[in-house]
């Protein structure tokens, strides 16, 4: 184990507490040295009490890659344009967005704030015990760490679900929609496609960076790409002429069943899952040069790069999407995938598989980083004794320095999650809501710590004097979009329509609570805090 234990919070035998704790003390020497550790683990020792493990090869473009690659606005556009399209048809689409991103980017701003402040592989777990009052802090973390875990292998099963569905789509296209594909089809590919994410993050962090560099730059390629040809097809293909503005900018088309005005924000969802997992670059800060200005700038510019991007993106469909009929043909596309229909109307069946098959690709890159971001947070959580089996998911592969266990505990629970959707798909739609609810959740609570508890020393990028507003609303926003997380989307409410969101939060709720009253608070003690062991 790599954990190292505040003097702060011994008593007694130090040795005998450490045993306890599984911890090691710090060594020192390296530190007064000036030797064997660069600034940033030496501060991770002095500053953070943990003992250095991975290695920094994640440069700035490596970084700002990866938090752009947890977005994958191309590819989960794809998977999520149904939902404001059905809330409210084209208008939906463009202004939910943007309502929507304004308040996604608070919160993406926020946390880069305290990402700079304590950038370690357990985010903002280890955050909430830096701000939150002694007597509060350990079970402030629990939650914490908990929520944010349970949220990140929901993000990763549903993330590889859309992977297989966009997969599928390619495959259907290309027999002429004579191949439609079947729950069974993509839950198999599914469990393909977390085997290959896994098989990746086997791979040393050297190379893991040289993948993730390369992302950015295909992502920006494919989106003008495909944008240029969308509004250059649209006019001859297919009888698919460029809507007006008009129609794009205030058309409202309600397919919900739902009064207009409610239904309108059941397109703030699109973005909400897009924009989201914001602190999956904190993740990896034990892995970034200079973590405390790289991790919260590459969160930043890349939730700024999602957001404007996406709702360019969003607009060009909505031109392209065709006649006043159209909303009703691309809600009933036999492949289930609204935009690769789309792609199909006005590119046609070549340039349908070209640019679906990009979405795919783009995708796996997202889900590559994702699950890399929750072994990390697998680990964080282990060396601090917050899961069970703890020293298992700590253990290090020497040859690549990788938690190699951690890895493939993530692909055998994201593969366990989405064997649920064998029974039943709005059971498994619920899970992936769960996603983004529990991880919002767990990054309001440290943004409130900041606010109520008022011991937060912030780092070389933060806010400035809007600091405090910023973060106040983005936790109003946090409470009023969870709120529609856990509604259903469509009326009337059957078994098929019915949104199991809030059973499964109330059910994660109370496991948790019961969990820490019968062994969290008997064994946790949360992480280090203020120094290490001397």
């Amino acid at each position: 184990m790599n954990h190292l234990r505040p003097d702060s919070l011994m008593s007694g035998d130090d040795e005998q507490a450490l045993q306890l704790n599984n911890a090691t003390p710090c060594d020192t020497s390296d530190i007064e040295n000036n030797t064997g550790l660069g600034d940033a683990d030496r501060v991770l020792v002095a500053k953070n009490g943990y003992t250095p493990v991975f290695r920094r090869e994640f440069g700035s473009l490596a970084t700002f890659s990866f938090a752009v690659s947890i977005g994958g606005v191309f590819s989960s556009v794809a998977t999520t344009f149904v939902y404001p399209l059905q809330a409210g048809g084209s208008a939906a689409v463009v202004w939910c967005w943007l309502i929507s991103g304004i308040g996604c980017m608070a919160i993406a701003l926020s946390v880069s704030e305290l990402v700079s402040a304590y950038p370690t592989c357990g985010g903002l777990y280890y955050t909430v015990s830096q701000l939150a009052a002694k007597n509060h802090a350990p079970i402030l973390s629990w939650l914490t760490g908990w929520l944010n875990i349970l949220g990140q292998l929901a993000g990763v099963a549903a993330s590889e679900w859309g992977a297989a569905g966009l997969l599928l789509a390619v495959l259907s296209i290309s027999s002429d929609f004579t191949y439609l594909p079947s729950v069974e089809h993509a839950v198999a590919t599914m469990a393909g496609m977390v085997v290959l994410s896994g098989i990746v993050n086997s791979l040393s962090t050297y190379w893991i960076a040289k993948l993730t560099s390369s992302y950015v730059i295909f992502h920006v390629l494919v989106l003008l790409s495909c944008s240029i040809a969308l509004l250059t097809m649209a006019t001859t293909a297919n009888g698919n002429p460029r809507h007006t503005a008009k129609y794009v900018f205030t058309d409202i088309e309600n397919q919900s069943g739902w009064p207009s005005a409610w239904s309108f924000m059941f397109g703030f969802l699109s973005v909400s899952w897009t924009m989201s997992d914001y602190d999956a670059t904190a993740h990896i800060a034990e892995e970034i040069q200079n973590p405390d200005i790289k991790a919260p700038w590459a969160i930043s510019m890349g939730m700024l790069f999602t957001f404007v991007a996406g709702w360019l993106y969003n607009i060009v469909l909505c031109f392209v999407m065709g006649d006043i009929t159209g909303v009703d043909s691309i809600l009933a596309s036999p492949i289930q995938q609204p935009v690769a229909q789309i792609f199909y109307n006005v590119l046609g069946k070549r340039g349908s598989i070209v640019f679906t098959t990009c979405a795919f690709i783009i995708l796996k890159f997202g889900n590559i980083s994702a699950m890399q971001s929750t072994t990390r947070t697998i680990y964080a959580l282990s060396r601090d004794r917050l899961l069970p089996c703890s020293n298992i998911w700590t253990t290090i592969l020497p040859t690549t320095g990788i938690p190699m266990n951690a890895v493939w505990l993530t692909v055998v629970l994201a593969t366990a999650i989405n064997l649920i959707g064998l029974g039943s798909y709005p059971a498994i739609a619920g899970v992936f809501n769960v996603c983004a609810i529990a991880l919002d959740l767990s990054y309001c609570i440290p943004i409130l710590c900041k606010i109520y508890y008022g011991r937060f020393v912030r780092g070389p990028w933060h806010l400035g004097r809007y600091s405090m507003l910023i973060n106040i609303y983005a936790c109003l926003w946090t409470c009023f979009v969870v709120v529609i997380f856990m509604m259903p989307t469509n009326l009337p409410v059957t078994p098929e329509t019915m949104n199991y969101a809030a059973v499964y939060l109330i059910a994660i709720l109370m496991f948790l609570m019961v969990y820490w009253g019968t062994h969290g608070r008997k064994s946790f003690s949360g992480p280090p805090v203020d120094r290490c062991i001397s």
